[in-house]
């Protein structure tokens, strides 16, 4: 299960059916679940936690010191969960002090080739980062978003869930949940109705949101009083309710 040629510090743990292809290094204070693939020349350096059902394609770099000139070595942490597919050239980096000192991802996550996920960032469950998208530090994304290849988006920036940037997004603000952007700089350019109607999403709760997009975005309203005029209906409607968490929650702005 493990390949002769490859490097395993004695402090790493890893489950007895890890498989550990030719030439990779693993460090100390790596732990690495059942069932998880690690492929040929992957690096991964702790303190480093890794879920189970996970596969890291070659020439990753997973767990790394961060990319913060403000680093100085503190003991800060990467934590994996279950079922991600890590492909070639990838590149996630522990957390810093200034921060929660932990760099997260959820589970069942797709990071195409040379996707990189900074310090500090909190990246949820079941989201899809196509080629080449790069999240610079401290930013937080949620459940089922999807990042178009060459996205790059802003340190501190807040992604909702269910979001998706088109190819080459430029993100500089907060994107909403459900909000589809795109350009350069990103703008606001609908919500993701396709993708709710393939999940099988009731009619009425995307004519709900339909109605709450246009109430954001094409009256003219500030996001206070967007807010104030769709809070009364959020009651039985948690994907309403997820929208409002999301524009509450901006700190940067949201796109417009």
């Amino acid at each position: 299960m493990i390949h002769p040629t490859a490097i395993i510090d004695p402090k790493a743990e890893l489950a007895s059916d890890v498989e550990v292809g030719p030439y990779s290094v693993i460090g100390a204070h790596v732990t690495i679940g059942a069932g998880t693939v690690i492929g040929p020349h992957v690096v991964i350096q702790g303190p480093t936690t890794i879920g189970r059902d996970n596969r890291i394609f070659q020439f990753a770099s997973v767990g790394e010191e961060c990319q913060d000139k403000k680093y100085r070595g503190e003991p800060t942490r990467l934590e994996i969960g279950d079922g991600n597919v890590i492909r070639e050239h990838c590149t996630l980096h522990r957390g810093t002090v200034q921060d929660e000192g932990i760099t997260s991802l959820g589970n069942n996550n797709l990071l195409m080739a040379t996707v990189h996920v900074a310090h500090d960032c909190r990246i949820g469950s079941d989201n899809i980062f196509a080629n080449t998208t790069g999240i610079a530090g401290h930013v937080k994304i949620g459940d089922g978003v999807i990042l178009g290849g060459m996205t790059g988006i802003h340190q501190f920036c807040r992604i909702g869930s269910y979001a998706m940037t088109a190819g080459c997004s430029l993100v500089l603000k907060d994107i909403p949940a459900y909000v589809m952007v795109g350009g350069n700089p990103a703008s606001a350019r609908s919500m993701n109705f396709e993708g709710m109607r393939r999940r099988g999403w009731d009619a009425d709760v995307i004519a709900t949101l339909r109605r709450a997009y246009k109430t954001v975005y094409r009256r003219g309203l500030t996001l206070e009083q967007a807010i104030a005029e769709l809070e009364p209906q959020q009651d039985g409607c948690p994907p309403l309710a997820l929208f409002l968490d999301s524009l509450r929650a901006s700190e940067r702005g949201i796109t417009r």
